[in-house]
């Protein structure tokens, strides 16, 4: 500890000439001093370990700043003490990983937690994976990704909150809030990271790392507000994104980085790159090397490159050759600097890995299950579920149903699926192994042999109930796994069609990383439940909403298309002015038929206008009533200090308790640019007794009622409103209320 308790002392002396100065940054400061060139391009450098030997050498030398997916704590403590006794400074890294949704206790995908519409529970569930993670010695997660996802063919729709900017605003600032606590130094804290930032999710033809052309209303209104809000939960670490944004390449974007996050919002923490993001502008075509792109990085504002080895090769080159200062590059020390006090590894480098039994504790599972159940969506039910404690002879089928890897979904990389709970094995264990028959029908999702797909429909004919357990494996989302056509995969479709005509009581379990095009599949069912990939204790959770243990509350974070070619689909859509006020059906056009006979408005021939299911949608077990919004006032002053109250009783009409979530949606009806027939301002998660109601209340500030004008400046403009209070985007009917001057 000899050249750290140095570094300390050092530090202290130079506490004098920071008077007035906030003691975190005295000392920062105090320590950047100290630093070489050399040392301060180290800190901007994250890496992977590509052997020990070597790696460990980088360190001692000061040439490595934050640590990539080492997730073995022996190794982790070893690196850790090299950096903080044997180079110049102490300064220790900061071992970073994709804990995407979860550690080793794998929580549902991103959009299945969003699916949950629960941001208390989301928190906890993060709470879980800082806790696992940091208990290895991980403090740093690339997490929550907050991107507006309104096309399902992009793979990366697994990680996000949705399609709206509300829901993925909570949810992500759930997450940082759950990973980071209110102490970031806690040793049982990592720091988050908001990503990608920005518009990544607008990708054309949802096809990742493509292109955007997003104008500056659709970015204010839709695209930034969810990472505002990772701002306004404090986290600590943004990430940009591999996509331009109309022309520009976000890790080059110096209007988005600097103008906007830190300027505008205030943020005060580290930008790092994605992987490789800054060569990637080399074929990108806005630079000629990777010189070039180091500098286009640099002056954009982003402080760490991430295994991309431009900053270690070329930063000090542009020092030297006056193009980069060594002001700039100062401060983008000092965020590195800044991330590693707030925490606490100056004071607490170490890891304990003693006696620190974390991994798969009963209260992690606990939360896994709670929210695998509260993100699973009842879409259909015909009077078949929930299934009771007897139901008789369960025939178990599907790719999905004993598929203990997939169930944990995308990004999952240090799951262990000798732990996953499966469908089958948790079936088995509710209700017996003797009255569950187990055919798959289809070993995998893209199984195309069809092999035991008759040795199904043959034990269907001696069930009593079909549980046909279908949809995508883990590999078929995320990033780099886009897809043109989002119907399912193999035989699955056949195998559906086959065990309908047996003609026993079947229900559709979908377990897939986005919205599949399964209208085919859900009306052959007499009941149909969505599970987006829910990770170690999927199975349990499934169990527990068949039977009926559970009542299911989950609702969908994004639409559901009846065609992928209906996408990009999403709620908050503009009207056209050519609303399809009706539509003819392809197969009923006459022959030789005039072209405008089919009504010049806008819908698809093929596929109409409305979704299969829309945002927001969720069946129960039971009933819910929702009455007539009421308002606090008709007319409200756009400079009013009080918020417009609205109000709506809800009361559970059925025979059981259930959980309802309240969606409060609004329309701006007449303004200077075209305003979206629908835009959700808020929803709150309400649990009743049968026969209980409730009056739920909302506010909506005037400057709720906002949106940006093609320069970017915010607008509220006086005009009349329509509210919402309804359990979906589809349902309710509004009232009306005239904001003024």
């Amino acid at each position: 500890m000899r050249r750290s308790g140095l570094m300390i002392v050092t530090g202290i002396a130079c506490l004098s000439a920071y008077a007035g100065v906030p003691a975190l940054d005295q000392r920062v400061d105090s320590l950047l001093v100290q630093m070489t060139l050399t040392e301060k391009i180290g800190q901007l450098n994250q890496l992977s370990p590509r052997g020990f030997g070597e790696f460990a050498l980088a360190v001692r030398e000061g040439r490595v700043g934050s640590v990539l997916n080492e997730v073995d704590p022996e190794v982790i403590s070893r690196l850790q003490h090299i950096a903080v006794e044997e180079s110049r400074l102490g300064i220790p890294l900061v071992f970073a990983r994709d804990v995407i949704h979860g550690f080793r206790t794998i929580l549902p995908i991103p959009l299945g937690q969003a699916a949950t519409w629960n941001p208390t529970l989301v928190e906890q569930g993060a709470r879980v994976a800082a806790r696992e993670a940091s208990s290895v010695g991980i403090r740093w997660t690339f997490s929550p990704m907050v991107d507006v996802s309104r096309d399902a063919r992009w793979g990366r729709v697994a990680e996000s909150g949705g399609e709206d900017p509300v829901l993925n605003g909570r949810m992500g600032g759930a997450m940082v809030r759950g990973y980071q606590t209110d102490n970031p130094a806690d040793p049982t804290a990592i720091a988050a990271c908001v990503k990608h930032f920005a518009g990544y999710g607008a990708a054309e033809s949802g096809r990742d790392y493509n292109t955007t052309w997003l104008p500056l209303p659709l970015l204010r209104d839709v695209y930034f507000p969810p990472f505002e809000e990772g701002v306004r939960a404090g986290a600590l670490t943004f990430m940009t994104s591999f996509n331009d944004i109309n022309g520009v390449p976000s890790s080059a974007n110096r209007w988005l980085l600097q103008d906007v996050l830190r300027d505008e919002w205030g943020f005060d923490g580290v930008i790092v790159s994605d992987w490789g993001s800054i060569s990637d502008m080399i074929p990108a075509g806005v630079a000629a090397d990777r010189k070039e792109a180091t500098l286009l990085a640099a002056a954009a504002g982003v402080d760490i490159d991430m295994e991309g080895l431009c900053y270690p090769a070329h930063l000090e080159e542009w020092v030297k050759e006056g193009k980069i200062s060594e002001e700039t590059i100062d401060g983008m020390v000092r965020n590195v600097l800044r991330l590693k006090f707030r925490l606490g590894l100056f004071e607490n480098p170490y890891t304990e890995i003693e006696n620190r039994p974390v991994m798969y504790a009963p209260e992690h599972l606990e939360t896994a299950r709670r929210l695998a159940e509260e993100g699973t969506v009842l879409l259909k039910n015909d009077g078949i579920l929930p299934l009771g404690k007897k139901p008789g002879k369960i025939l178990v089928t599907g790719p999905l149903a004993d598929a203990p890897h997939d169930q944990c979904g995308t990004w999952a990389p240090d799951r262990e699926k000798s732990r996953s709970v499966t469908p089958l094995a948790a079936l088995r264990r509710m209700y017996g192994r003797e009255a569950v028959i187990y055919s798959p029908g289809v070993r995998y999702s893209r199984d195309n042999s069809g092999d035991g797909i008759s040795a199904a429909v043959e034990a269907a004919r001696d069930a009593d109930v079909v549980l046909c357990f279908l949809g995508e494996e883990a590999v078929l989302s995320g990033e780099a796994h886009c897809l043109a056509l989002l119907d399912l995969k193999g035989r699955q479709r056949e195998l559906v069609e086959r065990l309908h005509a047996v003609g026993k009581p079947t229900v559709a379990v979908f377990m897939a990383g986005r919205p599949l095009t399964v209208g085919r599949e859900i009306e052959l069912s007499d009941a149909a439940l969505y599970s987006f990939h829910g990770g170690t204790m999927a199975g349990p959770a499934l169990a527990n909403i068949l039977s009926g243990d559970v009542n299911p509350s989950g609702k969908l974070p994004v639409t559901m298309a009846r065609l992928t070619g209906q996408y990009p689909m999403y709620h908050a859509h503009k009207n056209t002015g050519r609303p399809p006020f009706w539509s003819v059906d392809i197969d009923d056009i006459p022959l030789e038929a005039e072209q405008t006979s089919t009504g010049c408005t806008s819908y698809h021939l093929d596929a109409g206008v409305e979704p299969l299911y829309p945002f927001g949608y969720g069946l129960s077990y039971t009933e819910f009533e929702f009455g007539t919004p009421t308002l606090s006032a008709q007319t409200v002053s756009k400079s009013s200090a009080v918020p417009l109250k609205v109000s709506c009783t809800v009361k559970n009409t059925g025979n059981r308790r259930g959980e309802e979530t309240v969606q409060l949606y609004i329309r701006d009806k007449v303004a200077s640019l075209a305003r979206p027939v629908k835009e959700l301002r808020d929803f709150v998660k309400i649990s009743l007794e049968p026969g209980e109601a409730r009056q739920i209340e909302m506010e909506l500030a005037p400057d709720r009622l906002a949106f940006h004008g093609l320069d970017g400046s915010e607008i509220i403009e006086p005009g009349e409103f329509e509210v919402w209070m309804a359990p979906d985007s589809s349902s309710g009917e509004p009232v009306t209320f005239t904001l003024t001057d």
